[in-house]
């Protein structure tokens, strides 16, 4: 009985046609729309002026007082960073505007909307 259950589906069997590259419907790609972004210019942001740092132990720390003085890394004259919400934005120089504290930026890294740059 087995040699009598043999499939004879002739629409079964598979031809050369079925794997030819245009038998393949590929979805058809839309471009997506630009958005307008505008908004997210009014949103405000942390800006930090990084000077320079130093890394001293918490006993050197307790022992300090009024007039010590800490080193830090960075020579006089040496650009400071500049961070937007943690990540770097670039580096720049002290000025002064009208009497306050300002930044010339001397250098603008890349910037990225995916994550902060350490």
């Amino acid at each position: 009985m087995a040699e009598n259950s043999v499939l004879q589906d002739d629409n079964f069997l598979l031809d050369d046609d079925f794997f030819a590259e245009d038998a393949v419907d590929e979805p058809k790609v839309q471009p997506k729309p630009v958005k307008d972004l505008s908004f997210f210019n009014q949103l405000p942001v942390h800006v930090t002026l990084e000077l320079a740092s130093v890394e001293i132990s918490l006993g050197e720390l307790a022992k300090m007082g009024e007039g010590d003085v800490v080193a830090l890394d960075r020579m006089v004259g040496e650009p400071l960073d500049i961070r937007v919400n943690g990540a770097l934005l670039g580096r720049g120089e002290v000025v002064e505007v009208n009497g306050r504290y300002g930044v010339r930026l001397l250098e603008v890294e890349a910037t990225s909307l995916t994550g902060a740059v350490s």
